[in-house]
């Protein structure tokens, strides 16, 4: 073999094999390191003779006991593998046929097998761990075998949970110590609660564990109560928007719209306002409707409240300084009492007046962009 084929076959086979001790003539023990190719094969042909010594029960010296039958199982292996299973083994009395018999039960004996196989040799079939998902993830916490638990949650997040499952599986999440897998169910029954609370796992939680019902429904009321706070927040920040623009068009004008002593800024580039455009169309819909003075048109009523809501909050204190219309009309209704002081509206300015000191940064912005 060339050297270039030596180190293809190494970068392939990964990193180098640990040195392995030999006897050298004089008797005296050296280190002999292994080829990455050759430690690569010897691994699998240890892997699959320490699978067949399972399988095939070799010189078993101890029987597993399950709701089904019993596995042949050798226990010098599985008290290395588990800690519990040594225990057991320690502890163990019962013999058949010179064989130590331990009970593994409440689960399905195939996944006692699957379970049993994985501590030999980490060997399974891609089908069995998929159906016995939820029996190993169990498994594997009792008997404290890190690895397979590791295998079966990522196994969970990367597609064996669904619909049906997650609640089963949030309760197993939490009894087996997974807490990334508890908040990926959480965040899955929040998503798709309506689809959750529909399924057989949900009505028999219900019943066994209503603590739990009640905790998922408050998580699911809570969001969609910051749901619907976040809904508010953004109606009140796109009103504060509108009363921007309101003052940017009648103050400086935009594009082909503004106060008559102006001429309208003739340009291409977006504006940095956004709500300027939208009003803009409600703005010339005001100015040639014949429906308003009766009241009868929606858009007119519209614009009628955002000029009252703008004369809430408009902080200008002579009537020369603001070229909104009707803000001074509003404001001298308002103080006369000759208008009722609605407590919605009231609120709605409260709201709006908030949510502009939140945004008056970006407003400042977009100011100084406008002027320039």
């Amino acid at each position: 073999m060339t050297v270039e084929r030596m180190e293809t076959c190494a970068q392939r086979c990964g990193p180098s094999a640990p040195p392995v001790l030999v006897l050298n003539p004089r008797n005296k023990y050296t280190y002999k390191r292994l080829s990455s190719c050759s430690s690569t094969v010897a691994v699998e042909s240890t892997r699959d003779l320490w699978d067949r010594i399972f399988i095939q029960g070799y010189s078993a010296d101890v029987m597993v006991q399950t709701n089904d039958g019993t596995i042949p199982a050798h226990g010098a292996i599985l008290g290395m593998a588990s800690p519990v299973i040594d225990g057991m083994l320690r502890s163990s009395k019962r013999r058949q046929h010179h064989r130590k018999i331990i009970s593994i039960r409440c689960v399905p004996h195939d996944a006692v097998r699957v379970f049993l196989r994985f501590l030999y040799s980490s060997c399974y079939e891609q089908e069995e761990m998929d159906h016995y998902i939820l029996h190993l993830l169990v498994l594997s916490h009792v008997f404290m075998v890190p690895s397979l638990k590791k295998l079966c949650v990522q196994a969970l997040e990367k597609g064996l949970l669904n619909v049906d499952n997650v609640i089963d599986v949030l309760q197993l999440s939490r009894l087996c110590d997974t807490s990334r897998l508890s908040v990926l169910c959480q965040r899955m029954i929040l998503n798709d609660f309506g689809l959750v609370s529909a399924t057989e796992g949900w009505k028999v939680m219900r019943q066994s564990n209503p603590l739990m019902e009640r905790e998922l429904v408050d998580l699911v009321e809570r969001k969609k109560e910051r749901q619907k706070k976040q809904e508010e927040q953004k109606i009140y920040l796109q009103l504060n928007q509108a009363m921007e623009a309101l003052v940017h068009i009648c103050r400086d004008g935009c594009r082909t719209i503004g106060p008559h002593d102006k001429v309208p800024r003739i340009s291409t580039d977006p504006c940095n306002y956004p709500a300027c455009k939208g009003l803009e169309a409600l703005v010339r819909h005001f100015a040639d409707c014949k429906r308003r003075v009766a009241g009868g048109c929606p858009h007119c009523k519209r614009m009628w409240q955002l000029l009252e809501l703008h004369s809430r909050i408009c902080e200008e204190t002579e009537i020369k300084n603001c070229r909104v219309p009707l803000c001074w009309i509003f404001k001298e209704k308002l103080k006369k009492g000759n208008k009722k002081d609605d407590p919605k509206f009231k609120l709605l300015v409260s709201k709006v007046l908030e949510a502009k000191s939140r945004s008056r940064p970006s407003s400042l912005l977009a100011m100084t962009s406008a002027s320039t």
